[in-house]
């Protein structure tokens, strides 16, 4: 096994490697020294995407581009990124940072269901900016799913790599005001699970801000479905002292996501019709996933967005997985808004809320 340069495996993160591998692969590797039951995995590191960008761009002209456009320009941040992905997804990857991608898909690498084809992976985007309390990237960057090979990994880091310079992103880092200097993006290869049932829980009520329960969303199949919003999911409320199911909701699932039979990548298909209005989640299930929640939010130390899937092989008791944690942000904004429009002066604040008591009376 190579020198670790390009390439950390979960079990050596923790949430301060955000500079070095992104916000999701910190989380994972946070997750993972949690006891949480994450799928193995590892993180092509921003130094990698450094050392490419740098044999790509060697003078620095696309940060420098992307952060001169302007804010409300769409149609210029649409011209960059077409040119900025087209020229990245298509350029040599270094051949040191290929050889080690390479050598940890092997560490990965086990036969799947008997067969001589290798563990199907996910390649997922983990970018520096991503998934801070104050700024979240989720769904602006891109991620595959069901990828199988070293071959197939490379092509598809490259893109991830590209998916920083999406248009969504870019206009996304442009309004934020955020540097383009610095920002880089890691890489996560992940076993896959191939999950029965998948979702999201948000250990806050995402409609009211409730604190005090776990709002779990499911679907059948991979959780990519109800990440995109393609389909209703089913959805439970929970309170978290007690554990009480006190709200349940099983929708008519329309569709599914699942893995491609014939090789790599994800088909989008109907739900069987005699499973569309069945619960895909049992009540032990229901409240493993809230027991997970309640272990996952403090150790964080604020409300998170968590993905997670349930495996169709693994064994009853080992079969819940965690595929990321963030932190909720639509809450925590408002939370943090001011409750006063500043004043020039402090005696202006005590006039306003004089005039206001005036008016009311």
């Amino acid at each position: 096994m190579p020198a670790a340069n390009f390439i950390k495996r979960f079990s050596e993160l923790g949430i301060n490697d955000r500079a070095t591998v992104g916000g999701k692969a910190a989380s994972l590797g946070e997750l993972t020294k949690a006891g949480i039951r994450v799928p193995r995995g590892c993180v092509v590191t921003t130094g990698a995407f450094e050392r490419f960008l740098a044999a790509v761009d060697p003078r620095g002209v696309i940060r420098r581009d992307v952060e001169a456009l302007p804010a409300d320009d769409l149609a210029a941040a649409a011209r960059i990124s077409k040119a900025l992905r087209g020229r990245l997804e298509t350029a040599a990857m270094p051949a040191d940072v290929q050889r080690e991608i390479a050598a940890y898909h092997d560490e990965l690498h086990e036969p799947y269901n008997g067969a001589a084809d290798c563990e199907p992976v996910a390649i997922r985007s983990s970018a520096t900016s991503e998934d801070s309390e104050d700024a979240s990237f989720a769904g602006l960057q891109d991620t595959y799913l069901w990828v199988r090979g070293a071959d197939s990994v490379i092509a598809n880091v490259r893109k991830c790599w590209a998916s920083l310079y999406a248009v969504e992103s870019i206009i996304y880092r442009r309004r934020k005001k955020l540097p383009e200097q610095g920002l880089a993006m890691g890489v996560v290869m992940q076993r896959m699970i191939d999950a029965r049932s998948s979702g999201v829980m948000f250990t806050r009520s995402p409609t009211t801000g409730d604190r005090s329960v776990v709002v779990v969303e499911a679907n059948w199949g991979l959780g990519s479905a109800v990440v995109s919003g393609e389909v209703t999911p089913d959805k439970y409320v929970v309170g978290k002292v007690t554990g009480e199911i006190v709200s349940r909701t099983v929708s008519n699932k329309l569709r599914l996501h699942r893995p491609n039979p014939t090789g790599s990548g994800v088909l989008d298909e109907e739900v069987p019709t005699e499973q569309r209005s069945v619960p895909c989640l049992t009540d032990e299930e229901i409240r493993a996933l809230v027991q997970i929640a309640k272990q996952v939010e403090p150790h964080y130390g604020c409300p998170q967005d968590i993905e997670w899937a349930i495996s169709r092989d693994a064994a009853p008791g080992e079969n819940i997985f965690v595929l990321q944690s963030r932190p909720e942000t639509v809450w925590a904004a408002k939370e943090a808004a001011p409750v006063a429009t500043p004043k020039g002066r402090a005696f202006d604040h005590v006039f306003s809320l004089l005039s206001g008591g005036a008016a009311q009376k």
